[in-house]
């Protein structure tokens, strides 16, 4: 019995220091241009699918109104596009030197229409690890995350005014937040 728990032990601390002696060896794939390390998909696929279930926001249903859609176009042209495209062009360098690369959001195959539009939310304002994928917190408003999130959820459907948007040429991007007015200066009087 005691050679049993001894087996069991070792077999246990064996697993973590074979895995630290592979990632010390330089062995381990880091290049964007490598494949996947062993498991690397699973922990990453199944750790990100239980925090969505846990955490994504299942309250904001709404459809997107047309000024919600062509707000969302703004936020997706200026802080997606470049990675997940554009509807008709081709996949940006940027994009192809990803791992993985990123879904072409815009695609039959890699739309997000299925998704709850409180997953695409949690996904842009937290990120994603190990995918390329930044959170947008600390640069967009809870506002234009919601609004690039319902131009997500129905980029199968779109009124024309938005596709056209999204065609459009480039011009500054979106502020995150309406200019705040200048404090009014306190009057002096004379004594």
């Amino acid at each position: 019995m005691v050679k049993f728990i001894v087996g069991v032990i070792i077999g246990i601390l064996l697993v973590p220091a074979s895995f630290y002696l592979y990632v010390r060896s330089g062995h381990a794939p880091v290049a964007t241009s490598a494949p996947p390390m062993p498991f690397e998909q699973f922990f990453a696929k199944t750790a990100l699918h239980a925090t969505l279930r846990r955490e994504a926001p299942k309250t904001r249903t709404t459809a997107g109104s047309p000024g919600e859609l062509l707000a969302g176009v703004q936020v997706y042209r200026h802080n997606c596009g470049m990675c997940h495209g554009l509807p008709g062009k081709p996949m940006s360098g940027v994009a192809k030197g990803e791992f993985p690369p990123p879904p072409q959001l815009f695609e039959p195959d890699h739309m997000v229409t299925d998704d709850p539009v409180g997953v695409t939310y949690w996904k842009v304002k937290h990120g994603i690890r190990l995918t390329g994928m930044p959170g947008f917190h600390a640069s967009l408003t809870d506002e234009q995350i919601w609004n690039v999130s319902l131009l997500m959820a129905n980029a199968n459907k779109l009124p024309p005014d938005v596709s056209a948007a999204l065609q459009a040429p480039f011009g500054p991007p979106p502020a995150p937040h309406p200019p705040a007015a200048p404090a009014a200066k306190p009057a002096h009087r004379r004594k």
